[in-house]
């Protein structure tokens, strides 16, 4: 997973991971990434945008890491309706408020793989279809341990 220098600064200068993105949405992409969260999305389509029950409202966190991982809120479901067929390849986390596909230092996000095995974020299959339910029941944010 890929952090912006909005969400390093945050975490830096400010606040938690959890404060910083509760409340945003995730967004799934097909097609080659950006370099990294900082950079504008560009010829990508947006395939699904997930939200708490797939209605509009932001993520969120369980209140507490437990050894170094931050997961989803457990009482959510996050879920969307595939605006786009495509095969998913990336998603971009962003906080509440945010623009997740225009170039910014400023903004809180991060960016990460999709796949089905060994991605930041795996799905059952990353060919998604329009106008079908994407779920995710699983989504952890690890910070690495201190070598």
């Amino acid at each position: 997973i890929q952090l912006s220098t909005g969400i390093r600064n945050y975490l830096l200068d400010t606040g938690g991971f959890d404060a910083a993105l509760n409340g945003g949405l995730l967004n799934i992409y097909d097609g080659t990434p950006p370099a990294g969260p900082d950079d504008a999305v560009s010829g990508n389509t947006l395939l699904c945008m997930i939200s708490v029950n797939g209605l509009g409202g932001g993520l969120n966190f369980e209140a507490a890491a437990v050894a170094g991982v931050l997961s989803k809120a457990a009482a959510e479901t996050w879920q969307g309706t595939n605006a786009a067929s495509g095969n998913a390849s990336f998603f971009r986390f962003y906080e509440s408020g945010g623009t997740p596909g225009g170039a910014s230092t400023t903004e809180k996000r991060i960016q990460g793989t999709v796949g089905v095995a060994g991605a930041d974020l795996n799905l059952s299959s990353v060919a998604l279809v329009a106008s079908a339910v994407q779920t995710i029941d699983f989504f952890n944010v690890t910070l690495p341990v201190q070598a």
